[in-house]
């Protein structure tokens, strides 16, 4: 099923507005809904590659095995399902399992809100306990990486990889991108929370609210690692202790923004693209929640705070590493390793030399730069806590960020 909105809420609402996300024409839509491509900083630096898919899919190892395990019910179990005694065994240790319901429609209260004027959004500070789920219910099970690429603690969440790239990097793992119905699951957890903490927006515990920088797009196109550097705002993987789901998944929104799969069969234009993007960014006045999404982006957008995580089937269960959508279309995987130029054995040797310490890369090899993770300069200076921040900087954060023109976006090269 696919998953809801694009947005938050109307560009105007009262101190007490009423989001719902319904269905028109098989397409999940969200009353009110802002412009679906208004957020004005994610823009796309270069279109997807296209060409004829060949035939066949290639075969994959199955995941390793597990015990078995009942389904527990969403309702019954509202918090840290995916730590509960006897769930452990279902996904490899870097994993979490995610066991329960998915709710196609959800009816969320906004309490309190401000509006965004550069990005045209409404921002629901405080939602309404509880959420309601108004639509249909399906029942999910499943792995997803406890944190962001490269899934380890102390690391950066890795960026500036495109859709096909994250897709090569999870096969290489044994895994598969994660779809916009299980990243959105995993985030809301059981009570289909808005915010993975609660119902009370708080950009302190999911890093967000972070000023606007004025990013020099013909830089970030070349992926310069200066630049790059210079823009980066994220935080290590592991470092917010209160970012993280009832399901045990963390830093889902804020910090690095998240590629996931479409799961929308339609020819809207949510269901143009295989590629959607999911949490939000750093950024102040933008889509910090679990069920938003931009659906304008294509398969070869990548940026400079554009992450991803994998997923895989739980329970020893064989992961397919194509998208529902690649696997409807009849597209083979070695047509994804030719759209993300490099391949999964090239890929997996890549793993092992920085299991190592040793993926090195010339200075003008974007491309092994992008296989190994190392695109970022050694410039790049983490997020600061906002308590000790200085003050300066801390009126800078609450500074209205400027909005870019579409004239000022380069294509990638």
């Amino acid at each position: 099923m696919t998953p809801s909105c694009v947005t938050v809420a109307p560009r105007r609402v009262p101190e007490r507005c009423l989001v719902v996300w319904w269905r028109l024409a098989g397409v999940l839509v969200l009353f009110g809904c802002t412009s679906r491509a208004r957020e004005a900083r994610e823009v796309a630096v270069g279109p997807a590659a296209k060409g004829p898919a060949p035939a066949a899919a290639p075969t994959r190892p199955p995941a390793a095995s597990a015990l078995p395990l009942s389904r527990v019910a969403a309702r019954e179990a509202p918090t840290l399902v995916a730590l509960a005694a006897g769930t452990r065994n279902a996904c490899p240790v870097d994993m979490v399992l995610v066991d329960g319901e998915y709710c196609s429609e959800v009816k969320q209260t906004c309490d309190k809100s401000w509006y965004d004027p550069n990005n045209r959004k409404e921002i629901c500070e405080r939602f309404a306990e509880p959420s309601v789920c108004i639509g249909a219910r399906s029942p999910k099970r499943y792995c997803i990486d406890r944190h962001e690429w490269p899934n380890r603690v102390g690391e950066r969440p890795e960026v500036m990889n495109n859709f096909y790239q994250a897709q090569v990097k999870c096969a290489a793992a044994g895994k598969r991108m994660c779809t916009e119905s299980e990243w959105t699951l995993a985030c809301e957890g059981p009570m289909l929370k808005p915010y993975p903490y609660g119902y009370v927006r708080d950009a302190d515990k999911c890093n967000g609210d972070r000023p606007w920088d004025n990013p020099n797009m013909t830089k970030v196109a070349r992926r310069d690692p200066g630049e790059l550097a210079r823009l980066w705002q994220g935080k290590k993987s592991g470092s917010q202790p209160a970012c993280v789901s009832d399901f045990g998944v963390a830093d889902l929104p804020g910090n690095a923004d998240e590629v996931v799969a479409s799961e929308n069969f339609t020819s809207t234009w949510r269901g143009k693209f295989d590629s959607v993007t999911t949490g939000g960014p750093w950024y102040r006045g933008v889509r910090n929640q679990c069920r938003p999404k931009i659906y304008t982006h294509d398969e070869g957008f990548y940026y400079y705070y554009l992450g991803f995580r994998c997923c895989s089937e739980s329970d020893g269960r064989a992961t397919e590493p194509r998208t529902p959508k690649q696997v409807n279309a009849g597209i083979s995987f070695a047509y994804v390793e030719r759209l993300a130029r490099f391949d999964v054995k090239a890929m997996r040797k890549k793993l092992e030399l920085q299991a190592a310490h040793a993926c090195s890369c010339s200075e003008r090899d974007t491309l092994c730069k992008t296989m190994c993770g190392t695109l970022l300069g050694p410039g790049a200076v983490d997020a600061q806590e906002r308590a000790s921040a200085p003050k300066s900087e801390r009126a800078q954060e609450r500074r209205p960020a400027r909005p870019v023109s579409d004239a000022e976006l380069p294509q990638a090269q």
